[in-house]
């Protein structure tokens, strides 16, 4: 048991998904695991672990933002031992070519600022995937025939954007899309000696104005858990 994570010794496993949303955990868990049981709901946050293949895995919400999600990458890989952390959720296009449903497998997490920011003091630190992971998530992704980008995303401290010029800056540098979490999580992997990679769904897009509806984003989401899982145990 840790802080936030009230899971027993062993109710863990190596490999965790980290959806931001903790039901979305409960639908990823029930959907994707065999023999699923519930091993935490700390402060409404929910954790699933069960099997996918023969394989432990766990399935456990981050909530939104980095300051969240550090918490939980932390006390995961610190405490219960997890050594492979994949983020599954969604993200917004920045680039035309990226459409509503498109994976985003990413490469780097650009940033304003992350928790872990001033222990860097005057480096610019570049959080990246684990390369394995990442190669192992391009070829899942080229054998189901999703269509997957690969590059930098934004991880944002801020939902409500006041900076359109931002979004633009960062398309002509060719970043793919922006969400929330990702540059922390690549950060506390980093120093912790694990492993971490983000797999996104494009649900919405910051130049069309698109938007997937809400009753559609479950099943476009599958594509997403089972490049996540492929990945894992490549």
């Amino acid at each position: 048991m840790s802080t936030h994570i009230g899971a027993s010794p062993g109710d863990i496993a190596g490999t965790v998904l980290l959806p931001g949303d903790p039901y979305r955990a409960r639908w990823a868990a029930e959907t994707f695991l065999k023999d699923v049981r519930q091993i935490n709901a700390v402060r409404g946050m929910l954790g699933f672990t069960g099997r996918w293949n023969g394989h432990p895995v766990t399935i456990h919400g981050s909530g939104m933002g980095m300051p969240s999600l550090s918490i939980y990458a932390n006390e995961l890989i610190r405490d219960h031992g997890a050594r492979t952390l994949i983020r599954i959720g969604s993200a917004g296009a920045m680039l035309d070519r990226v459409r509503i449903r498109d994976v985003v497998i990413a490469m780097t997490a650009s940033s304003v600022s992350t928790p872990s920011r001033t222990m860097f003091r005057e480096v610019n630190f570049a959080p990246a995937a684990d390369f394995g992971l990442l190669e192992a998530a391009v070829a899942a992704a080229r054998a189901r025939g999703t269509p997957f980008h690969v590059g930098g995303i934004l991880s944002s401290d801020t939902f409500y954007d006041e900076r359109p010029d931002l979004g633009a800056v960062l398309a002509r540098h060719g970043c793919l899309a922006v969400e929330m979490e990702t540059a922390e999580l690549y950060t506390v992997a980093a120093r912790l000696g694990a492993r971490a990679l983000a797999v996104l769904t494009i649900s919405d897009h910051l130049v069309t104005q698109e938007a997937l509806p809400a009753a559609d984003r479950e099943r476009s989401f599958g594509d997403m858990v089972e490049i996540a899982l492929a990945a894992a145990f490549a």
